[in-house]
């Protein structure tokens, strides 16, 4: 699936696509997920029996002028109907230099020991893309380390690391490549009555006027279609 941003005489290239979802069939970009290097780290959170649960590739297209480009800082658990979350890892690869000038990722070490925020769409002038969920409550004068990498430096983060990136004031382009990665022992959970349920609905009626879903669904079966195993044994996810 891809993010796009369409625009007159639209032709699909850099300079429209802002994301590639869920390349789990993509023989190419999913190598990635399977690499040694980047699972010998992976392995060290999730233990041997590992699923390849959300891919994308990023590309932080030159702001437009309304801070579009912009993201909000958020934690990444709100998405996952799966727990516990100390068996989640994110790999975040640079693939080409990631500074202040294009958007870096920026985060607030130590917020991995909090517990998961309520989340919903920022109220900025230009409203973010769909989906693209913020901390309600984020504190704008909290400390953020911001995260300069080289091409090919790898950055390895816990699920309710506090954490966004700013807007790429370049004439350039800011991509990297990242999976999140959980343990096959993970459960799924019912989100109801939790603070993701509103999430769950936005993205059930999102699939009933896009893909004229009729069957009933839920978070984890979302989840259950996109998940892929990448080493060990495919257990609960």
């Amino acid at each position: 699936m891809r993010d796009e941003v369409y625009r007159p005489n639209f032709i699909r290239s850099e300079r429209t696509v802002k994301k590639v979802h869920d390349f789990r069939e993509d023989e190419e970009l999913f190598r990635y997920c399977a690499l040694p290097e980047i699972l010998k780290y992976v392995e060290c959170f999730t233990g041997p029996n590992i699923m390849a649960m959300q891919m994308m590739l990023i590309n932080k297209l030159p702001d437009l002028g309304n801070l579009s480009s912009r993201h909000p800082m958020h934690q990444d658990l709100h998405y996952f109907p799966f727990r516990p979350a100390d068996r989640i890892v994110c790999a975040w690869t640079a693939m080409e230099r990631a500074d202040r000038d294009n958007g870096c990722l920026a985060v607030q070490p130590g917020t991995h020991k909090l517990p998961l925020k309520p989340h919903g769409y920022p109220q900025w002038e230009s409203p973010s893309s769909k989906f693209v969920h913020g901390l309600l409550d984020y504190d704008k004068k909290s400390p953020r380390v911001h995260i300069i990498m080289e091409k090919g430096d790898t950055v390895f983060f816990h699920p309710l690391l506090i954490h966004g990136s700013g807007i790429n004031k370049t004439s350039g382009f800011r991509k990297c490549i990242s999976c999140h990665f959980a343990s096959s022992e993970c459960n799924y959970i019912d989100v109801k009555n939790t603070t993701q349920e509103h999430l769950e609905k936005e993205l059930i009626e999102f699939g009933r006027e896009k893909y004229k879903l009729t069957t009933p669904v839920d978070l984890p079966c979302i989840w259950k279609k996109r998940g892929k195993i990448v080493k060990g044994e495919r257990i609960n996810l």
